[in-house]
């Protein structure tokens, strides 16, 4: 029950009088008439005599909600309201709940004390809360005209930021100082760790500034200190400042600083970061980083980095101390809002820089790696979803050749299939001739290439080439014949090339020579066609066990084509070695435009056949009667081939196999290969024998082909409420900061160890092989291609984790890469530690660091790399 007092008189000793009840209450409304009148006064505004309300100096400027399970006191004469007993009070956003709070309104000042038990213990403290602030404390003072407070024993929290103080003075709604302080990210009432210092000034939401300070530990303080701290309170919001760095040492590179930097807030739609590397030897590395966006028109990521390298020479044949350089890499991405201008789309990736320039990076073994680079910027536009344009700069460079190429620009214009022959008042089905289609393809190209190390115009220019392509694709649509499909078609098409290679055998030399022959060359090419699918079902059912149906789907397509033998005049046959042995070449081979068309007529027929194959079971964990589920066995399998009747040799094109499936929905499988079903000499040329013989399970021979395969397993979770641990998503990040993002996680994987897994294990293998001409065209040599990757990780206790991964090159019989970490919880910190003992670096690093995103930077870091003389 709540209890009133006015002037000492309790008002609960006549609550079951109903007459004198009736006084109190009529008491009570005259005594807050009184208070009104004395609190408010009138004044003359204006000539009209209208009556201008003014408040009085210790009246409150909002509305004061309270209550209290004890009892509440009102003193008139003082002014002074008393509330008793779990006592809670609301104004405007702040809310406080004590034991026994006092408001004195002549001064405005607000009291609140703890309770106590009988015994006089202390059983609650006062609690303060405003926003995402709260605060306990021993005894609150506070000011609501002022904002002005005095806290003791007080308790801090805003956001992740925990502040223990003796006293705290709040000297204006924003700011407050603090007196022998702890501040920590820890939410236990003795933390793991803290900073212990005598003054520190808090700025709410923004920072606080510290004085002297001191790290303890388990509460043991550490015998180093700061001479100051500026510790951010907010992660939200741009704040522009220094960036922390880190320690390193490595024995090619020296003793360094890694991460030392400034981030600069530019306004509210730009950003930009710069850091940079220093090492004792002289190597530097600076990066130049700045991030735009505009809401619903455009975003973007711009990334200069400049690499100085100098490492200590292990080479003894190399008189030099130091050996290095200097290499660079762009970096930009821009998208653009599909809002913004329908229609029109910009975007953008470039990734240029110096081949040697991911080799030389420390400490980042997937981008140590990584030997193609490749950029794109693409313009489009649309008029009507009728005609389409295309503008592309594409680019991509080798870094184990140093070749880099570059198409630029790549011109694409089409139009949408029009049928010339429909009328505009159509009505029904029409007419067959109605519904002939007619389009349009084309293409221009601009291609350069060029080595790094020797990079100049002449030469580049001497390598620039350009094509065009020109496509008018005809079609008629028909209807289905039942379950077949008839697809008729005609396509018209032209090239245009900018030089010709003509290849001549030397002599002398005893080789193959290259002419380059400049101009305007043209190449057209016409085809016909007349395509069938259709789709073929069967159903094995069965009556008993858990399996229910098998249901196998057949898709086979025939198709017939004709091709007229228009590339004759721009093929030749040369002598390629001393044999005299001759091989045939088009005049328009090796010009990076998608070359020529291929020689000889070609009348004959197309064939394939695609399967499916899916299976029904009782799903166990259904006890209804109904209760199935489908599995896929087989997602595809089949092949497809060519037969042309007109052709005097080599009339059986060669068989694709191909098969893909997932097992048991963990195992990946994909495989493929290509057969030639004609017999080949001794060097491997292709001879006009057919080598099929079923009697022998001979069939022809395998030219190129592969297989991969991938898996993951993974635990169940402890606690399947809890998420897993994450890459944080940025919704306005850009495909290169998502990039960056994931390739810092893949180098620190004990970052984001998932505790609540325990154990999880990736693997994926891949095989690949193909014949391919030797540069002599002496024969074909078989190259093969088999990499085995590998990552998993185990918890050893609930708060120990180990972990690694490996990248093996099978068909070297070597191991490139290879990294291993170990990672403690401890609650409110995280220790790390990352070892790569094989790689082009090898490198070890033990990182102690608070969960919180807040203190990222702050950090107790020792690292060391050495380079590996075998890479």
């Amino acid at each position: 029950m709540f209890y009133f007092i006015f002037a000492g008189v309790n008002l609960a000793g006549y609550k079951n009088n109903a007459k004198t009840t009736l006084s109190i209450v009529k008491m009570l409304i005259l005594t807050i008439l009184i208070s009104a009148i004395h609190s408010i006064s009138y004044a003359q505004t204006d000539s009209l005599a209208k009556k201008k309300i003014q408040l009085s100096k210790d009246s409150v400027d909002a509305i004061i909600s309270y209550n209290a399970t004890d009892s509440g006191v009102m003193l008139l004469k003082s002014k002074t309201f008393f509330l008793y007993g779990n006592a809670k009070t609301t104004y405007k956003t702040a809310q406080l709940q004590a034991g026994k709070i006092i408001f004195d309104q002549e001064t405005q000042n607000i009291t609140a004390f703890g309770a106590k038990d009988t015994t006089g213990n202390l059983k609650s403290k006062p609690q303060f809360k405003e926003g995402d602030l709260n605060s306990t404390n021993d005894s609150i003072f506070y000011n609501l005209q002022s904002g002005k407070g005095l806290t003791k024993n007080s308790n801090f929290q805003q956001g992740e930021i925990f502040v223990q103080a003796a006293a705290m003075k709040k000297v204006n709604p924003t700011d407050a100082f603090a007196w022998k302080a702890r501040f920590t990210t820890c939410n236990l009432d003795e933390p793991h760790f803290a900073f212990r210092t005598n003054k520190l000034k808090i700025v709410t939401n923004k920072i606080g500034v510290s004085g002297p300070a001191f790290p303890e530990f388990e509460g043991v303080p550490m015998p180093i200190g700061i001479p100051f701290g500026i510790f951010p309170l907010n992660k939200s919001g741009g704040q522009s400042g220094l960036m922390a760095p880190a320690f390193t040492s490595s024995e090619d590179f020296g003793l360094g600083f890694e991460g030392i930097g400034y981030y600069k807030v530019i306004n509210q739609h730009m950003d930009a970061t710069v850091r940079a590397n220093i090492y004792s030897y002289g190597g530097w590395n600076i990066n130049m980083n700045s991030k735009y966006i505009q809401r619903y028109k455009y975003l973007g990521n711009f990334n200069l980095s400049l690499q100085n390298t100098r490492a200590l020479n292990r080479n003894n044949t190399i008189a030099d101390e130091f050996t290095g350089g200097r290499t660079y890499m762009l970096n930009w991405s821009h998208s653009m809002d599909p809002k913004a201008k329908p229609g029109t789309s910009f975007t953008a990736n470039v990734n240029f820089g110096s081949t040697k320039y991911n080799r030389n990076l420390l400490n980042n073994s997937v981008q140590n790696f990584q030997n193609q680079i490749s950029s794109s910027i693409s313009y489009s536009k649309s008029w009507n979803n009728k005609y389409n344009l295309s503008v592309n700069l594409n680019h991509n460079q080798n870094n184990n050749l140093g070749l880099v190429n570059m198409s630029l620009p790549n011109i694409n214009f089409n139009a949408i299939t029009v049928y010339p022959f429909q009328s505009k008042d159509q009505v029904g089905a029409g007419k067959w001739y109605e519904k002939i289609g007619i389009g349009y393809n084309g293409s221009v190209q601009n291609q350069l290439s060029f080595y790094d190390s020797s990079f100049s115009i002449r030469r580049i220019l001497d390598t620039m080439q350009w094509g065009a392509n020109h496509s008018i694709p005809i079609t008629l649509s028909l209807p289905s014949l039942g379950p077949v499909t008839i697809s008729p078609s005609i396509s018209l098409e032209e090239k245009w090339f900018g030089q010709q290679n003509i290849k001549s055998w030397n002599s002398q030399l005893q080789k193959v020579d290259t002419t380059i022959n400049r101009g305007f060359y043209r190449a057209t090419q016409m085809s016909f066609g007349l395509g069938t699918a259709t789709r073929i079902f069967g159903t094995y059912k069965f009556k008993k066990g858990n399996i229910k149906a098998i249901r196998h789907e057949i898709r086979p397509t025939v198709s017939i084509n004709y091709k007229p033998d228009m590339a004759k005049s721009y093929h030749y046959a040369t002598q390629v070695d001393t044999s005299g042995r001759r091989y045939r070449f088009s005049k328009y081979d090796g010009n990076g435009l998608g070359g020529a068309f291929s020689e000889g007529q070609f009348g004959g027929m197309g064939f394939g056949v695609d399967n499916f194959l899916e299976m029904k079971v009782k799903d166990k964990q259904d006890t209804s009667a109904d209760a199935f589920k489908k599995f896929k066995l087989i997602e595809g399998f089949g092949f497809n081939s060519s037969y042309n009747f007109l052709a005097d040799s080599f009339a059986l094109g060669g068989f694709n196999f191909y098969a893909r499936t997932t097992l048991f929905e963990k195992l990946n499988i994909t495989t493929s290969f290509n057969l030639d079903p004609y017999e080949t000499d001794a060097k491997g040329f292709r001879v006009n024998k057919l080598s099929i013989d079923p009697s022998r399970l001979k069939f022809g021979s395998i030219t190129n082909g592969g297989v991969s395969f991938s898996t993951s397993f993974t635990s169940k979770s402890k606690d399947k409420s809890k998420d897993k641990k994450s890459i944080p998503l940025d919704p306005f990040m850009t495909p290169d900061e998502q990039q960056r993002q994931l390739l810092y996680v893949r180098a620190n994987p004990a970052e984001f160890t998932d505790f609540n897994t325990p154990w999880s294990l990736n693997l994926s293998y891949s095989f690949q092989f193909s014949k391919t001409i030797k540069p002599d065209y002496s024969g074909f040599k078989l190259q093969t291609y088999s990499t085995l990757n590998l990552t998993g990780d185990f918890s050893v206790s609930p708060k120990w984790k180990v972990g690694g991964s490996s990248y093996v090159d099978l068909s070297q019989f070597s191991v490139q890469q290879l990294s291993m970490f170990i990672t403690r919880e401890m609650h409110c910190w995280q220790l790390a530690i990352n070892v790569m003992p094989i790689g082009i670096y090898r490198s070890f690093s033990i990182t102690v660091n608070p969960k919180s995103g807040i203190l990222r930077d702050l950090k107790i870091n020792r690292s060391r790399t050495f380079s590996n003389s075998t890479y």
